[in-house]
């Protein structure tokens, strides 16, 4: 059942250190910012909390910029954010073409890209082009700042390692070689739930990561092992297909994703050819 709107207490920090403060006396808290899932599971009674930390006036963690060559995207930035900085273009055009298909330009005008990132869906459209660019998560809390590989941040569906006194505050990029790839197949372009999503980078040792193939974004490393190695693209299918185990749903059939999974593998190799 979803809480009466008056059990319901927001907390409304104006600083970062509020806030984390707030996390470690006062939690447990739930965060929350463009509020784009928080709402959806409030109005379908997933969502049980009822005491909730609003960090929309944190103005910092919106900040996109550049610090000792890496990319540093606070997690604030929103989805239209993302599409206008000219930084992110030139250093994660992948970052930008998956945000212009998240929602319609309510949900970029609102969404944030730390929220797609703890919230955790599998189908989250921005989440395997962070695993494909090998972002670091920055987070924090009252007591002290961590930095956690994005590969190793989800340990289960909508499960990950951030704990109840720490938030995301930023994701960091180190320069991305080689061409960037990406591409979703859903019911329509945006303003729907991906049915197999894909991000990629080819250089050295390509770099590949999918979405909702699996209860978390995967990468592929034993099909980027094989492209690496020089295999023919009808063989690194046959490796994506025994790598992946999708799952039969409302959304789509297992049998469709693994097909267009590997598809989609062949379309970035052809796409990205010298």
């Amino acid at each position: 059942m979803r809480p009466a709107l008056g059990t319901i207490t927001l907390r409304e920090p104006r600083t970062l250190r509020d806030a984390l403060r707030m996390l470690r006396d006062e939690g447990p808290l739930t965060p929350l910012a463009g509020c784009t899932d928080v709402f959806v599971q409030i109005n379908f009674g997933t969502l049980r909390a009822t005491e909730f930390l609003d960090l929309s006036r944190l103005a910092p963690l919106r900040r996109i910029c550049e610090e000792d060559g890496r990319l540093v995207i606070g997690a604030l930035a929103t989805y239209t954010d993302l599409i206008r900085s000219r930084l992110v273009r030139r250093r994660l055009p992948m970052l930008v073409a998956a945000a212009r298909e998240v929602g319609g330009p309510q949900i970029q005008h609102r969404g944030t890209i730390g929220g797609n990132v703890v919230n955790g869906s599998p189908a989250g459209d921005a989440l395997p082009v962070l695993s494909a660019a090998d972002a670091t998560l920055v987070l924090a809390s009252a007591a002290a700042e961590r930095r956690v590989p994005f590969t190793a941040f989800y340990t289960g569906y909508r499960a990950s390692v951030l704990r109840p006194d720490e938030l995301l505050v930023a994701i960091e990029v180190a320069p991305v070689e080689g061409r960037q790839w990406f591409r979703k197949v859903g019911t329509r372009a945006a303003q729907a739930i991906s049915k197999v999503v894909m991000a990629a980078v080819r250089d050295g040792t390509p770099r590949i990561a999918l979405g909702s193939v699996a209860p978390t974004v995967v990468r592929l490393p034993r099909t980027e092992a094989a492209l690496a190695g020089g295999a023919a693209i009808a063989a690194a299918q046959g490796v994506l297909a025994e790598e992946i185990r999708p799952i039969d749903d409302l959304r789509s059939t297992a049998a469709y994703r693994l097909r267009v999974a590997t598809n989609l593998l062949a379309r970035f190799w052809a796409d990205t050819a010298a």
